[in-house]
C-alpha cells in the first residue's frame, strides 16, 4: 500500500513538473530567438568597441526606436555587396550634422566620443555638413580611419542610409538575454525531472499491482 502511494506521488509531481518545464523552455529560448541573434564582428571599422571576430548579441528592434549613439547591424542595398554592417548612429532623420576637421557637432551640441580609436593618422575624409533626411541615419564607424561608412556617400541623400534597414541594436548589457536562456534551461531540466519521476511512479505502481509469488511449503522433516 504505501509503495502504491509513493507511486502516484511521484506521478503527481511528473504531471506538475513537465508541463512547467515544457512551458518555461519554450518561452524562454523562444524569446530569446524571437528579440536576439548572434553576430561575429567582421572588419576592424567598429574597433576598439568591437573587434574583428568577436561575438555580439544583438537586440530586434523598429526603425523608430533608434537612437544617437546606438550601434545598429544594418543593411544598405547599394553598398558593402549587401552584406550587413556594423555602425554608429550620429544623426537620426532631420539632425544637423557637422564635422569641422576637429569634432562632431550634431544640432550644433559637440558630440563627446570616448569609443573612438585613438592615435589614428587623419580622419579619413575632410569636413562636412549635412542634414539627415527624414526616415534615415547617418553611420559612423568608431575606427574612422578604417570605416566606409557615411562620409564616403554624401552625394547619396547626405550619406544617410535607410532606417528601414536596421536589423538590429548591439545589446550594451547581456542581462536579459542570458536570463531569458537560463529561463530556458531550467525549463529543459524541470522536464527532464518530471519526465524520470513519472517513470519512476508507473514503475512503482506496477509492482505495487504485481501479486506476490507463493512461496512454496518447507518440505516435511523426515
Amino acid at each position: 500500500m504505501q509503495q502504491r502511494r509513493a507511486g502516484s506521488g511521484l506521478r503527481a509531481a511528473a504531471w506538475a513538473l513537465v508541463p512547467l518545464g515544457l512551458l518555461l523552455a519554450v518561452g524562454g529560448i523562444g524569446y530569446f530567438f524571437t528579440n536576439y541573434q548572434g553576430v561575429t564582428v567582421m572588419s576592424e571599422a567598429m574597433e576598439p568597441t568591437y573587434r574583428q571576430g568577436e561575438r555580439l548579441v544583438v537586440e530586434d528592434i523598429d526603425a523608430d526606436e533608434v537612437r544617437r549613439g546606438d550601434v545598429v547591424l544594418v543593411t544598405v542595398p547599394d553598398r558593402y555587396e549587401g552584406r550587413p554592417v556594423l555602425q554608429r548612429v550620429l544623426g537620426t532623420g532631420g539632425d544637423h550634422v557637422v564635422y569641422d576637421g576637429r569634432r562632431i557637432k550634431v544640432n550644433g551640441e559637440p558630440v563627446d566620443e570616448p569609443y573612438l580609436m585613438r592615435g589614428e593618422v587623419s580622419p579619413a575624409t575632410g569636413p562636412y555638413d549635412v542634414r539627415v533626411p527624414d526616415g534615415r541615419l547617418f553611420l559612423l564607424g568608431d575606427h574612422r580611419g578604417n570605416s566606409n561608412d557615411s562620409r564616403f556617400f554624401l552625394d547619396e541623400q547626405s550619406g544617410s542610409v535607410a532606417a528601414s534597414g536596421v536589423l538590429g541594436r548591439v545589446r550594451r548589457s547581456l542581462a536579459v538575454p542570458a536570463a531569458s536562456g537560463a529561463l530556458g534551461a531550467l525549463g529543459i531540466l524541470l522536464a527532464l525531472v518530471g519526465t524520470g519521476l513519472g517513470i519512476g511512479g508507473y514503475v512503482a505502481g506496477r509492482s505495487a499491482r504485481r501479486p506476490l509469488a507463493a512461496v512454496p511449503p518447507l518440505p516435511a522433516a523426515q
